[in-house]
């Protein structure tokens, strides 16, 4: 397999980002976390790069949403950012902030597969 992704996970529920983090491990993902919206902002802002993001919605400081939308500002349009919730109307704030993708929690493997190949074809491409 190629180099392996990076993938930054924006979950602020520790169990969540224990059992998300395992899943993109398998996926050979090189992952890096953060506990909401702002500490994710940050990493960008101080010039981190990922390949992918997969991102709460409803976080202390700074929601997902308000992260994406302040992460595509910034010009990080090559990313693909996914964001995952429980929560009913989590898909619409998503997509209007410019994610590229929603999968209501609990996520499964059989659904994040599809998607790490998609950044690992891109990318290699």
């Amino acid at each position: 397999m190629a180099s392996s992704l990076k993938a930054l996970l924006v979950e602020d529920i520790k169990v969540d980002s224990m059992v998300l983090s395992f899943m993109l491990r398998r996926f050979h993902c090189e992952v890096t976390l953060a506990k909401n919206g702002k500490e994710a902002v940050d990493m960008f802002l101080e010039g981190n790069k990922f390949d992918i993001v997969l991102c709460d919605k409803d976080m202390p400081i700074m929601t997902g949403p308000e992260a994406v939308i302040k992460i595509r500002a910034m010009g990080a349009t090559d990313v693909k950012i996914v964001g995952v919730s429980a929560d009913d109307n989590a898909m619409e704030a998503f997509m209007s902030a410019g994610a590229d993708d929603f999968v209501p929690k609990p996520m499964r493997l059989e659904v994040l597969g599809p998607m790490i190949e998609e950044v690992i074809n891109r990318k290699n491409n």
